[in-house]
Protein backbone atom coordinates (compact mmCIF):
# COMPACT_ATOMS: atom_id res chain seq x y z
CA UNK A 1 0.00 0.00 0.00
CA UNK A 2 2.87 2.38 0.81
CA UNK A 3 4.38 1.94 -2.67
CA UNK A 4 0.97 2.43 -4.31
CA UNK A 5 0.32 5.66 -2.40
CA UNK A 6 3.81 6.96 -3.19
CA UNK A 7 3.29 6.16 -6.88
CA UNK A 8 -0.01 8.05 -6.92
CA UNK A 9 1.66 10.99 -5.17
CA UNK A 10 4.40 10.99 -7.81
CA UNK A 11 1.82 11.11 -10.61
CA UNK A 12 -0.08 13.91 -8.86
CA UNK A 13 3.13 15.86 -8.24
CA UNK A 14 4.14 15.47 -11.90
CA UNK A 15 0.89 17.08 -12.99
CA UNK A 16 0.84 19.81 -10.34
CA UNK A 17 4.45 20.82 -10.94
CA UNK A 18 3.84 21.19 -14.67
CA UNK A 19 0.65 23.23 -14.13
CA UNK A 20 2.35 25.41 -11.53
CA UNK A 21 5.32 26.05 -13.79
CA UNK A 22 3.08 27.13 -16.67
CA UNK A 23 0.49 29.07 -14.65
CA UNK A 24 2.94 31.04 -12.52
CA UNK A 25 5.31 31.99 -15.33
CA UNK A 26 8.22 30.96 -13.12
CA UNK A 27 11.68 31.10 -14.65
CA UNK A 28 12.71 28.05 -12.61
CA UNK A 29 13.10 25.04 -14.95
CA UNK A 30 10.53 22.31 -14.50
CA UNK A 31 13.11 19.62 -13.48
CA UNK A 32 14.22 21.66 -10.48
CA UNK A 33 10.63 22.32 -9.47
CA UNK A 34 9.91 18.60 -9.67
CA UNK A 35 12.97 17.81 -7.54
CA UNK A 36 11.58 20.20 -4.93
CA UNK A 37 8.22 18.39 -5.05
CA UNK A 38 10.07 15.10 -4.58
CA UNK A 39 11.77 16.45 -1.47
CA UNK A 40 8.35 17.39 -0.04
CA UNK A 41 7.04 13.88 -0.76
CA UNK A 42 10.03 12.35 1.08
CA UNK A 43 9.65 14.71 4.05
CA UNK A 44 5.96 13.78 4.29
CA UNK A 45 7.00 10.22 5.13
CA UNK A 46 6.43 8.68 1.69
CA UNK A 47 10.01 7.87 0.77
CA UNK A 48 10.80 5.17 -1.76
CA UNK A 49 13.83 2.87 -1.90
CA UNK A 50 15.19 3.10 -5.42
CA UNK A 51 16.29 -0.17 -7.03
CA UNK A 52 18.81 0.80 -9.75
CA UNK A 53 18.10 -2.19 -12.02
CA UNK A 54 14.32 -1.67 -11.84
CA UNK A 55 14.75 2.07 -12.36
CA UNK A 56 16.92 1.53 -15.44
CA UNK A 57 14.45 -0.95 -16.92
CA UNK A 58 11.24 1.00 -16.30
CA UNK A 59 12.30 4.54 -17.19
CA UNK A 60 15.40 4.70 -19.38
CA UNK A 61 14.45 2.49 -22.39
CA UNK A 62 11.11 4.16 -23.24
CA UNK A 63 12.51 7.68 -22.84
CA UNK A 64 15.59 7.02 -24.99
CA UNK A 65 13.40 5.22 -27.55
CA UNK A 66 11.04 8.20 -27.67
CA UNK A 67 13.95 10.63 -28.18
CA UNK A 68 15.42 8.46 -30.94
CA UNK A 69 11.95 8.14 -32.50
CA UNK A 70 11.67 11.90 -33.09
CA UNK A 71 15.30 12.98 -33.59
CA UNK A 72 15.94 14.40 -37.11
CA UNK A 73 17.89 11.68 -38.90
CA UNK A 74 19.26 13.98 -41.60
CA UNK A 75 20.82 16.29 -39.01
CA UNK A 76 22.11 13.32 -37.02
CA UNK A 77 23.94 12.08 -40.14
CA UNK A 78 25.32 15.53 -40.92
CA UNK A 79 26.52 16.03 -37.34
CA UNK A 80 27.80 12.49 -36.82
CA UNK A 81 31.43 13.62 -36.51
CA UNK A 82 30.65 16.14 -33.76
CA UNK A 83 28.21 13.81 -32.00
CA UNK A 84 30.64 10.86 -31.96
CA UNK A 85 33.50 13.09 -30.79
CA UNK A 86 31.35 14.17 -27.84
CA UNK A 87 29.74 10.78 -27.17
CA UNK A 88 33.00 8.79 -27.22
CA UNK A 89 36.00 11.12 -27.17
CA UNK A 90 34.70 13.54 -24.55
CA UNK A 91 33.51 10.74 -22.26
CA UNK A 92 36.94 9.08 -22.32
CA UNK A 93 38.72 12.42 -21.86
CA UNK A 94 36.44 13.42 -18.95
CA UNK A 95 36.79 10.01 -17.29
CA UNK A 96 40.60 10.14 -17.30
CA UNK A 97 41.07 13.83 -16.53
CA UNK A 98 38.31 14.17 -13.94
CA UNK A 99 39.24 10.84 -12.37
CA UNK A 100 42.76 12.11 -11.68
CA UNK A 101 41.28 15.38 -10.38
CA UNK A 102 38.97 13.55 -7.95
CA UNK A 103 41.89 11.46 -6.67
CA UNK A 104 44.03 14.60 -6.27
CA UNK A 105 41.20 16.43 -4.51
CA UNK A 106 40.54 13.48 -2.16
CA UNK A 107 43.80 11.50 -1.77
CA UNK A 108 42.08 8.87 0.37
CA UNK A 109 39.84 7.86 -2.54
CA UNK A 110 41.60 5.22 -4.70
CA UNK A 111 42.38 6.27 -8.25
CA UNK A 112 40.16 3.52 -9.70
CA UNK A 113 37.27 4.76 -7.55
CA UNK A 114 37.89 8.27 -8.85
CA UNK A 115 37.75 6.95 -12.41
CA UNK A 116 34.47 5.17 -11.57
CA UNK A 117 32.88 8.39 -10.31
CA UNK A 118 34.22 10.38 -13.27
CA UNK A 119 32.92 7.75 -15.70
CA UNK A 120 29.43 7.77 -14.24
CA UNK A 121 29.42 11.59 -14.33
CA UNK A 122 30.66 11.85 -17.93
CA UNK A 123 27.46 11.00 -19.85
CA UNK A 124 24.90 13.74 -20.23
CA UNK A 125 21.20 13.09 -19.79
CA UNK A 126 18.81 13.38 -22.75
CA UNK A 127 15.80 13.85 -20.48
CA UNK A 128 17.35 16.68 -18.48
CA UNK A 129 18.79 18.37 -21.60
CA UNK A 130 15.41 18.34 -23.36
CA UNK A 131 13.57 19.61 -20.29
CA UNK A 132 15.96 22.52 -19.76
CA UNK A 133 16.15 23.63 -23.40
CA UNK A 134 12.45 23.27 -24.21
CA UNK A 135 11.24 26.69 -25.35
CA UNK A 136 14.52 28.25 -24.25
CA UNK A 137 15.52 29.77 -27.59
CA UNK A 138 18.49 27.48 -28.13
CA UNK A 139 19.74 27.23 -31.75
CA UNK A 140 18.33 24.14 -33.41
CA UNK A 141 21.79 22.89 -34.38
CA UNK A 142 22.85 23.03 -30.74
CA UNK A 143 19.76 21.07 -29.67
CA UNK A 144 20.46 18.40 -32.31
CA UNK A 145 24.07 18.06 -31.11
CA UNK A 146 23.03 17.73 -27.46
CA UNK A 147 20.26 15.25 -28.23
CA UNK A 148 22.50 13.06 -30.40
CA UNK A 149 25.30 13.15 -27.83
CA UNK A 150 22.97 12.23 -24.96
CA UNK A 151 21.53 9.31 -26.92
CA UNK A 152 24.93 7.74 -27.61
CA UNK A 153 27.27 8.66 -24.77
CA UNK A 154 25.61 6.49 -22.12
CA UNK A 155 27.13 3.31 -23.51
CA UNK A 156 30.66 4.77 -23.42
CA UNK A 157 30.24 6.04 -19.88
CA UNK A 158 28.75 2.82 -18.55
CA UNK A 159 31.49 0.66 -20.09
CA UNK A 160 34.15 2.92 -18.53
CA UNK A 161 32.23 2.76 -15.25
CA UNK A 162 32.07 -1.04 -15.22
CA UNK A 163 35.78 -1.45 -15.87
CA UNK A 164 36.69 1.19 -13.29
CA UNK A 165 34.53 -0.64 -10.73
CA UNK A 166 36.20 -3.93 -11.63
CA UNK A 167 39.65 -2.33 -11.29
CA UNK A 168 38.75 -0.87 -7.89
CA UNK A 169 37.40 -4.22 -6.65
CA UNK A 170 40.09 -6.50 -8.12
CA UNK A 171 43.01 -4.11 -8.42
CA UNK A 172 43.60 -4.77 -12.14
CA UNK A 173 42.73 -3.19 -15.47
CA UNK A 174 43.39 -4.00 -19.11
CA UNK A 175 42.94 -1.23 -21.67
CA UNK A 176 42.80 -3.58 -24.71
CA UNK A 177 40.23 -5.73 -22.95
CA UNK A 178 38.16 -2.66 -22.10
CA UNK A 179 38.28 -1.49 -25.73
CA UNK A 180 37.17 -4.86 -27.05
CA UNK A 181 34.40 -5.04 -24.47
CA UNK A 182 33.18 -1.57 -25.48
CA UNK A 183 33.05 -2.57 -29.15
CA UNK A 184 31.30 -5.86 -28.35
CA UNK A 185 28.73 -4.27 -26.04
CA UNK A 186 28.00 -1.45 -28.49
CA UNK A 187 27.73 -3.70 -31.56
CA UNK A 188 25.64 -6.25 -29.67
CA UNK A 189 23.27 -3.63 -28.35
CA UNK A 190 22.79 -1.96 -31.72
CA UNK A 191 22.27 -5.31 -33.44
CA UNK A 192 19.74 -6.52 -30.84
CA UNK A 193 17.73 -3.29 -30.97
CA UNK A 194 17.74 -3.09 -34.76
CA UNK A 195 16.77 -6.78 -35.13
CA UNK A 196 13.83 -6.54 -32.73
CA UNK A 197 12.65 -3.29 -34.35
CA UNK A 198 12.82 -4.95 -37.80
CA UNK A 199 10.74 -7.88 -36.52
CA UNK A 200 8.22 -5.47 -34.96
CA UNK A 201 7.93 -3.44 -38.18
CA UNK A 202 7.49 -6.55 -40.30
CA UNK A 203 4.86 -7.79 -37.89
CA UNK A 204 3.03 -4.46 -38.05
CA UNK A 205 3.05 -4.54 -41.85
CA UNK A 206 1.74 -8.12 -41.82
CA UNK A 207 -1.12 -7.16 -39.47
CA UNK A 208 -2.04 -4.10 -41.53
CA UNK A 209 -2.21 -6.13 -44.74
CA UNK A 210 -4.90 -8.19 -43.00
CA UNK A 211 -6.78 -5.08 -41.82
CA UNK A 212 -5.74 -5.74 -38.21
CA UNK A 213 -4.89 -2.10 -37.56
CA UNK A 214 -6.49 -1.61 -34.16
CA UNK A 215 -4.65 1.45 -32.71
CA UNK A 216 -4.67 0.38 -29.02
CA UNK A 217 -3.12 -3.00 -29.87
CA UNK A 218 -0.47 -1.54 -32.16
CA UNK A 219 0.45 1.24 -29.74
CA UNK A 220 0.80 -1.29 -26.91
CA UNK A 221 3.15 -3.40 -29.03
CA UNK A 222 5.33 -0.45 -29.98
CA UNK A 223 5.47 0.75 -26.36
CA UNK A 224 6.75 -2.69 -25.33
CA UNK A 225 9.47 -2.61 -28.02
CA UNK A 226 12.09 -0.55 -26.08
CA UNK A 227 11.69 -2.80 -23.03
CA UNK A 228 12.11 -5.91 -25.17
CA UNK A 229 15.20 -4.46 -26.89
CA UNK A 230 16.76 -3.47 -23.56
CA UNK A 231 16.13 -6.85 -21.91
CA UNK A 232 17.34 -8.83 -24.93
CA UNK A 233 20.58 -6.86 -25.14
CA UNK A 234 21.24 -7.10 -21.41
CA UNK A 235 20.62 -10.87 -21.58
CA UNK A 236 23.34 -11.02 -24.26
CA UNK A 237 25.65 -8.90 -22.03
CA UNK A 238 25.40 -6.05 -24.54
CA UNK A 239 24.31 -2.44 -24.10
CA UNK A 240 20.58 -2.30 -23.40
CA UNK A 241 20.70 1.48 -23.68
CA UNK A 242 22.06 1.38 -27.23
CA UNK A 243 19.52 -1.34 -28.06
CA UNK A 244 16.65 0.98 -27.08
CA UNK A 245 18.21 3.83 -29.07
CA UNK A 246 18.76 1.61 -32.13
CA UNK A 247 15.15 0.39 -31.99
CA UNK A 248 13.92 3.98 -31.84
CA UNK A 249 16.08 5.03 -34.79
CA UNK A 250 14.84 2.06 -36.84
CA UNK A 251 11.20 2.93 -36.20
CA UNK A 252 12.00 6.58 -36.93
CA UNK A 253 13.54 5.66 -40.29
CA UNK A 254 11.26 2.89 -41.52
CA UNK A 255 8.18 2.79 -39.31
CA UNK A 256 6.16 5.97 -39.69
CA UNK A 257 5.72 5.81 -43.48
CA UNK A 258 4.21 2.32 -43.29
CA UNK A 259 1.53 3.30 -40.74
CA UNK A 260 -1.91 4.54 -41.68
CA UNK A 261 -3.30 7.81 -40.39
CA UNK A 262 -5.12 6.26 -37.42
CA UNK A 263 -1.95 4.62 -36.11
CA UNK A 264 0.19 7.71 -36.69
CA UNK A 265 -2.28 9.85 -34.75
CA UNK A 266 -2.36 7.32 -31.91
CA UNK A 267 1.45 7.25 -31.73
CA UNK A 268 1.52 11.03 -31.73
CA UNK A 269 -0.78 11.11 -28.72
CA UNK A 270 0.79 8.31 -26.66
CA UNK A 271 4.52 9.15 -26.78
CA UNK A 272 4.16 12.74 -25.50
CA UNK A 273 2.11 11.37 -22.59
CA UNK A 274 4.76 8.75 -21.78
CA UNK A 275 7.49 11.37 -21.99
CA UNK A 276 5.59 13.78 -19.75
CA UNK A 277 4.89 11.22 -17.03
CA UNK A 278 8.25 9.44 -17.05
CA UNK A 279 10.32 12.62 -17.28
CA UNK A 280 8.48 14.07 -14.31
CA UNK A 281 8.76 10.92 -12.20
CA UNK A 282 12.53 10.68 -12.83
CA UNK A 283 13.19 14.12 -11.34
CA UNK A 284 10.65 13.56 -8.57
CA UNK A 285 12.45 10.33 -7.62
CA UNK A 286 15.72 12.24 -7.47
CA UNK A 287 14.04 14.67 -5.07
CA UNK A 288 12.67 11.77 -3.02
CA UNK A 289 16.22 10.42 -2.62
CA UNK A 290 17.68 13.84 -1.75
CA UNK A 291 16.87 14.03 2.01
CA UNK A 292 18.48 10.63 2.57
CA UNK A 293 21.51 11.64 0.51
CA UNK A 294 21.93 14.85 2.52
CA UNK A 295 21.62 12.87 5.75
CA UNK A 296 24.32 10.48 4.56
CA UNK A 297 26.50 13.43 3.56
CA UNK A 298 26.34 14.90 7.06
CA UNK A 299 27.09 11.49 8.60
CA UNK A 300 30.03 11.01 6.23
CA UNK A 301 31.49 14.41 7.09
CA UNK A 302 31.33 13.62 10.78
CA UNK A 303 32.72 10.12 10.33
CA UNK A 304 35.68 11.38 8.29
CA UNK A 305 36.22 14.30 10.71
CA UNK A 306 35.66 16.82 7.91
CA UNK A 307 34.02 20.24 8.25
CA UNK A 308 30.46 20.28 6.88
CA UNK A 309 31.43 22.67 4.10
CA UNK A 310 34.11 20.35 2.71
CA UNK A 311 31.78 17.88 0.94
CA UNK A 312 29.58 20.55 -0.76
CA UNK A 313 32.75 22.37 -1.82
CA UNK A 314 34.11 19.14 -3.33
CA UNK A 315 30.85 18.64 -5.24
CA UNK A 316 31.01 22.18 -6.64
CA UNK A 317 34.66 21.75 -7.66
CA UNK A 318 33.90 18.47 -9.47
CA UNK A 319 30.98 20.14 -11.30
CA UNK A 320 33.17 23.07 -12.35
CA UNK A 321 35.94 20.71 -13.46
CA UNK A 322 33.57 18.68 -15.62
CA UNK A 323 32.19 21.86 -17.21
CA UNK A 324 35.64 23.28 -17.94
CA UNK A 325 36.85 19.97 -19.39
CA UNK A 326 33.77 19.89 -21.60
CA UNK A 327 34.38 23.48 -22.74
CA UNK A 328 38.05 22.69 -23.48
CA UNK A 329 37.04 19.69 -25.59
CA UNK A 330 34.39 21.69 -27.49
CA UNK A 331 36.78 24.53 -28.29
CA UNK A 332 39.45 22.03 -29.37
CA UNK A 333 36.95 20.39 -31.71
CA UNK A 334 36.10 23.80 -33.14
CA UNK A 335 39.78 24.64 -33.73
CA UNK A 336 40.33 21.33 -35.54
CA UNK A 337 37.22 21.83 -37.70
CA UNK A 338 38.19 25.37 -38.66
CA UNK A 339 41.74 24.26 -39.47
CA UNK A 340 40.46 21.49 -41.76
CA UNK A 341 38.13 23.89 -43.53
CA UNK A 342 40.95 26.42 -43.93
CA UNK A 343 43.17 23.77 -45.52
CA UNK A 344 40.38 22.99 -47.99
CA UNK A 345 40.03 26.67 -48.81
CA UNK A 346 36.54 26.92 -47.28
CA UNK A 347 35.24 29.89 -45.34
CA UNK A 348 33.07 28.85 -42.41
CA UNK A 349 31.28 31.06 -39.88
CA UNK A 350 32.81 30.99 -36.40
CA UNK A 351 30.26 30.40 -33.62
CA UNK A 352 30.15 32.88 -30.76
CA UNK A 353 32.15 31.90 -27.70
CA UNK A 354 28.98 32.11 -25.61
CA UNK A 355 27.46 29.33 -27.73
CA UNK A 356 30.43 27.10 -26.87
CA UNK A 357 29.95 27.95 -23.19
CA UNK A 358 26.21 27.22 -23.50
CA UNK A 359 26.99 23.86 -25.10
CA UNK A 360 29.34 23.07 -22.21
CA UNK A 361 26.89 24.18 -19.51
CA UNK A 362 24.01 22.27 -21.13
CA UNK A 363 25.80 18.96 -20.50
CA UNK A 364 23.75 18.24 -17.39
CA UNK A 365 23.73 14.92 -15.57
CA UNK A 366 20.61 13.00 -14.64
CA UNK A 367 18.93 9.62 -14.46
CA UNK A 368 21.72 7.44 -15.90
CA UNK A 369 24.24 8.86 -13.45
CA UNK A 370 21.93 8.34 -10.47
CA UNK A 371 20.95 4.78 -11.41
CA UNK A 372 24.53 3.71 -12.21
CA UNK A 373 26.14 5.09 -9.06
CA UNK A 374 23.45 3.48 -6.88
CA UNK A 375 24.38 0.13 -8.44
CA UNK A 376 27.81 0.20 -6.76
CA UNK A 377 28.23 -2.87 -4.52
CA UNK A 378 27.29 -2.28 -0.88
CA UNK A 379 29.93 -3.40 1.68
CA UNK A 380 29.18 -6.89 2.96
CA UNK A 381 26.92 -6.88 5.95
CA UNK A 382 26.11 -3.23 5.39
CA UNK A 383 23.40 -1.10 3.88
CA UNK A 384 23.55 2.15 1.99
CA UNK A 385 24.44 4.82 4.48
CA UNK A 386 26.14 2.50 6.94
CA UNK A 387 29.67 3.32 8.20
CA UNK A 388 32.36 2.99 5.57
CA UNK A 389 34.73 0.08 5.69
CA UNK A 390 37.29 0.61 2.95
CA UNK A 391 38.56 -2.90 3.22
CA UNK A 392 35.14 -4.54 3.23
CA UNK A 393 34.53 -7.11 0.54
CA UNK A 394 32.82 -7.36 -1.78
CA UNK A 395 31.71 -3.79 -1.19
CA UNK A 396 32.98 -0.83 -3.17
CA UNK A 397 35.43 1.48 -1.35
CA UNK A 398 33.90 4.81 -0.32
CA UNK A 399 30.56 3.86 -1.88
CA UNK A 400 28.44 6.31 0.17
CA UNK A 401 30.88 9.14 -0.51
CA UNK A 402 30.72 8.56 -4.27
CA UNK A 403 26.91 8.26 -4.24
CA UNK A 404 26.63 11.53 -2.32
CA UNK A 405 29.02 13.34 -4.65
CA UNK A 406 27.30 12.00 -7.78
CA UNK A 407 23.88 13.13 -6.53
CA UNK A 408 25.33 16.51 -5.63
CA UNK A 409 26.85 16.96 -9.09
CA UNK A 410 23.47 16.15 -10.68
CA UNK A 411 21.83 18.93 -8.64
CA UNK A 412 24.69 21.37 -9.25
CA UNK A 413 24.73 20.76 -13.01
CA UNK A 414 20.96 21.36 -13.17
CA UNK A 415 21.29 24.56 -11.14
CA UNK A 416 24.23 25.77 -13.21
CA UNK A 417 22.35 25.17 -16.46
CA UNK A 418 19.17 26.77 -15.09
CA UNK A 419 21.05 29.91 -14.05
CA UNK A 420 23.44 30.35 -16.99
CA UNK A 421 21.64 28.99 -20.07
CA UNK A 422 19.00 31.78 -20.21
CA UNK A 423 21.76 34.40 -19.95
CA UNK A 424 24.01 32.70 -22.51
CA UNK A 425 21.22 32.12 -25.04
CA UNK A 426 19.47 35.48 -24.62
CA UNK A 427 21.68 37.32 -27.10
CA UNK A 428 23.34 34.34 -28.73
CA UNK A 429 23.60 34.46 -32.49
CA UNK A 430 23.61 31.19 -34.38
CA UNK A 431 26.21 30.93 -37.19
CA UNK A 432 23.39 30.33 -39.68
CA UNK A 433 19.66 30.93 -39.76
CA UNK A 434 17.37 28.13 -38.66
CA UNK A 435 16.33 26.37 -41.91
CA UNK A 436 13.35 24.52 -40.42
CA UNK A 437 10.63 27.20 -40.88
CA UNK A 438 11.65 27.70 -44.51
CA UNK A 439 11.70 23.95 -45.14
CA UNK A 440 8.22 23.57 -43.69
CA UNK A 441 6.82 26.38 -45.82
CA UNK A 442 8.51 25.05 -48.99
CA UNK A 443 7.14 21.57 -48.29
CA UNK A 444 3.63 22.94 -47.82
CA UNK A 445 3.89 24.77 -51.15
CA UNK A 446 5.03 21.55 -52.85
CA UNK A 447 2.12 19.62 -51.32
CA UNK A 448 -0.39 22.25 -52.41
CA UNK A 449 0.99 22.17 -55.95
CA UNK A 450 0.77 18.36 -55.97
CA UNK A 451 -2.87 18.55 -54.85
CA UNK A 452 -3.69 21.09 -57.59
CA UNK A 453 -2.02 18.91 -60.23
CA UNK A 454 -3.98 15.82 -59.08
CA UNK A 455 -7.33 17.63 -59.14
CA UNK A 456 -6.62 19.22 -62.53
CA UNK A 457 -5.73 15.79 -63.91
CA UNK A 458 -9.01 14.39 -62.57
CA UNK A 459 -10.98 17.27 -64.12
CA UNK A 460 -9.25 16.88 -67.49
CA UNK A 461 -10.01 13.15 -67.59
CA UNK A 462 -13.66 13.55 -66.59
CA UNK A 463 -16.23 13.39 -69.41
CA UNK A 464 -17.01 16.77 -70.95
CA UNK A 465 -20.73 16.45 -70.11
CA UNK A 466 -20.07 15.60 -66.43
CA UNK A 467 -20.84 19.00 -64.96
CA UNK A 468 -20.97 17.64 -61.42
CA UNK A 469 -17.34 16.41 -61.59
CA UNK A 470 -16.22 19.73 -63.05
CA UNK A 471 -18.02 21.67 -60.32
CA UNK A 472 -16.48 19.56 -57.54
CA UNK A 473 -13.02 19.90 -59.08
CA UNK A 474 -13.36 23.67 -59.47
CA UNK A 475 -14.43 24.07 -55.85
CA UNK A 476 -11.45 22.08 -54.59
CA UNK A 477 -9.10 23.92 -56.95
CA UNK A 478 -10.35 27.21 -55.59
CA UNK A 479 -9.54 26.13 -52.05
CA UNK A 480 -6.10 24.84 -53.03
CA UNK A 481 -5.22 27.95 -55.06
CA UNK A 482 -6.23 30.14 -52.12
CA UNK A 483 -4.04 28.06 -49.83
CA UNK A 484 -1.14 28.22 -52.29
CA UNK A 485 -1.52 31.98 -52.53
CA UNK A 486 -1.20 32.31 -48.76
CA UNK A 487 1.80 30.00 -48.68
CA UNK A 488 3.63 31.72 -51.51
CA UNK A 489 2.53 35.19 -50.39
CA UNK A 490 1.83 35.92 -54.05
CA UNK A 491 -0.46 38.90 -54.81
CA UNK A 492 -1.29 37.66 -58.30
CA UNK A 493 -3.33 34.77 -56.85
CA UNK A 494 -6.94 34.98 -55.72
CA UNK A 495 -8.31 37.33 -58.31
CA UNK A 496 -5.60 39.95 -58.14
CA UNK A 497 -6.14 40.79 -54.46
CA UNK A 498 -3.04 41.97 -52.65
CA UNK A 499 -1.45 39.84 -49.95
CA UNK A 500 -2.89 41.80 -47.02
CA UNK A 501 -6.40 41.40 -48.40
CA UNK A 502 -5.93 37.66 -48.85
CA UNK A 503 -4.63 37.24 -45.31
CA UNK A 504 -7.36 39.42 -43.83
CA UNK A 505 -10.09 37.51 -45.63
CA UNK A 506 -8.61 34.16 -44.51
CA UNK A 507 -8.38 35.29 -40.89
CA UNK A 508 -12.03 36.29 -40.95
CA UNK A 509 -12.92 33.03 -42.66
CA UNK A 510 -11.02 30.97 -40.08
CA UNK A 511 -12.64 32.84 -37.20
CA UNK A 512 -16.11 32.32 -38.67
CA UNK A 513 -15.48 28.61 -39.28
CA UNK A 514 -14.31 28.16 -35.68
CA UNK A 515 -17.39 30.03 -34.45
CA UNK A 516 -19.65 27.79 -36.54
CA UNK A 517 -17.85 24.68 -35.30
CA UNK A 518 -18.31 25.71 -31.65
CA UNK A 519 -21.99 26.31 -32.34
CA UNK A 520 -22.16 22.74 -33.64
CA UNK A 521 -20.56 21.57 -30.39
CA UNK A 522 -23.18 23.42 -28.36
CA UNK A 523 -25.95 21.87 -30.46
CA UNK A 524 -24.38 18.42 -29.98
CA UNK A 525 -24.35 18.88 -26.20
CA UNK A 526 -28.02 19.94 -26.38
CA UNK A 527 -28.92 16.76 -28.26
CA UNK A 528 -27.10 14.64 -25.67
CA UNK A 529 -28.68 16.39 -22.68
CA UNK A 530 -32.14 15.94 -24.22
CA UNK A 531 -31.40 12.20 -24.67
CA UNK A 532 -31.84 12.52 -28.45
CA UNK A 533 -28.47 10.72 -28.87
CA UNK A 534 -26.55 8.35 -26.62
CA UNK A 535 -22.91 8.42 -25.45
CA UNK A 536 -21.64 6.41 -28.41
CA UNK A 537 -23.10 8.87 -30.91
CA UNK A 538 -21.79 11.78 -28.81
CA UNK A 539 -18.22 10.44 -28.78
CA UNK A 540 -18.22 9.61 -32.50
CA UNK A 541 -19.35 13.10 -33.53
CA UNK A 542 -17.05 14.74 -30.98
CA UNK A 543 -14.11 12.90 -32.55
CA UNK A 544 -15.06 14.26 -35.99
CA UNK A 545 -15.36 17.80 -34.62
CA UNK A 546 -12.02 17.47 -32.81
CA UNK A 547 -10.21 16.57 -36.05
CA UNK A 548 -11.90 19.42 -37.89
CA UNK A 549 -11.03 21.92 -35.16
CA UNK A 550 -7.39 20.76 -35.10
CA UNK A 551 -7.14 21.42 -38.84
CA UNK A 552 -8.72 24.88 -38.49
CA UNK A 553 -6.37 25.80 -35.65
CA UNK A 554 -3.36 24.67 -37.69
CA UNK A 555 -4.55 26.86 -40.55
CA UNK A 556 -5.00 29.80 -38.17
CA UNK A 557 -1.46 29.39 -36.83
CA UNK A 558 -0.11 29.23 -40.38
CA UNK A 559 -1.79 32.53 -41.26
CA UNK A 560 -0.65 34.13 -38.00
CA UNK A 561 2.98 33.49 -39.01
CA UNK A 562 2.50 34.86 -42.50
Amino acid sequence: MHVAITTLLLLLATTLSSLLSRASGMKLPLPLLQIAFGVLIALSGHGLQLEPDVFMLLFIPPLLFADAYVIPLRELRRLKGIVLALAIGLVLFSTLACGWFIHWLQPGVPLAAGFALAAVLSPTDAVAVGSLLEGGGAPRRMMHILSGEALLNDATGLVCFRFAVAAAMAGGFSAPRAGLAFLAMSAGGIAAGAALAWIALRGTAWLMRRNLDDPPAHVTLIVLLPFAAYLAAERLHASGILAAVAAGLMVNRFGTASLNSRLRMSHGEVWPMIGFVFNGIIFLLLGVQLPGIVEHAVALSRQLALPLWRLPATIVLITVALTLLRLLWIRSMLVVRLARQHLRGEVAPVPQFRLSVALAVAGVRGAITLAAVLSLPVPSGGTPGSPIDVGAAPGFPYRDLLVTEAAGVIICSLLLAALLLPLLLRHARAPAADPLPREIEDARVTLAQAAIAAVEQYRDRAPADDEEAAGIADAILGEQHERLARLEQAPERDGGLDRDSVLRRHRRSSALRLRALRSRRDALQGLWHSQAINNEALHEIQRELDHEEAMLLDEARLVARA
